[in-house]
């Protein structure tokens, strides 16, 4: 089971300051809970994102004005420092464990695309992600997508090709492509054009230049 620890935070903690601190403010909102204010611990939370990613629920464990609340969420938004990568702010959202929840999961290529292999074609890989529908307790971390059944040119795997457990029901359009064989582009070598007009010009002008010169008589 995925835990997390988190404390409340108010309004009038800076946010450079706790940061600082080592820890992540973050918010918390959903199924029976008023949007909360807490900070996580960087470390922690960095961890469980790895292995939970943003489909997996979490046991968030909220400590403040002297009593603890456990709610199951799941990570709604994470926005990262533009230059170190690390997670400045984090959206949580509390959901109902008895009720099906959409989310959006990655996909995972695996294999080899035979097309691709024997030079037919070059494989492009279209969507990195998909959306499904499950309740919480059955939602996967990703999906497998095999890229060996790519035999031939403009061969292509659609989402309604992804094999999914039972429980779990693919909202994203079936006929969307995942994946496919494209045509290799030849590169085309432009040559310059050729500028008539400066030939013309100097054709003249070498015209002119004889034409004004004097023969010279021989002695």
């Amino acid at each position: 089971m995925n835990k997390l620890t988190a404390v409340k935070r108010s309004k009038a903690d800076k946010l450079k300051t706790i940061r600082e601190g080592g820890m992540v403010p973050a918010v918390v909102y959903g199924a029976s809970v008023e949007n909360t204010s807490i900070s996580v611990p960087s470390v922690d939370f960095e961890k469980i994102l790895k292995v939970a990613g943003e489909s997996s629920t979490i046991t968030l464990e909220i400590s403040g004005d002297k009593t603890t609340k456990k709610l199951e969420v799941l990570i709604h938004d994470v926005q990262v420092d533009p230059v170190k990568g690390n997670p400045i702010h984090i959206d949580f959202l509390a959901i109902d464990i008895n009720k099906p929840v959409e989310v959006t999961i990655p996909v995972e290529f695996e294999g080899v695309a035979p097309a691709e292999k024997n030079g037919l074609g070059i494989l492009v890989k279209v969507m990195h992600e998909v959306e499904i529908e499950a309740l919480p307790k059955n939602l996967p971390h990703n999906v497998v997508v095999d890229l060996s059944s790519l035999i031939a040119l403009n061969d292509q795997i659609h989402a309604k090709d992804i094999k999914l457990a039972k429980e779990v029901t693919l909202k994203t359009n079936g006929d969307e492509v995942i994946a496919l064989i494209a045509p290799i582009k030849e590169e085309v070598v432009e040559e310059a054009p050729v500028d008539l007009s400066s030939i013309e010009v100097e054709k003249k002008g070498k015209k002119e230049e004889e034409a004004g010169e004097t023969p010279t008589k021989s002695e």
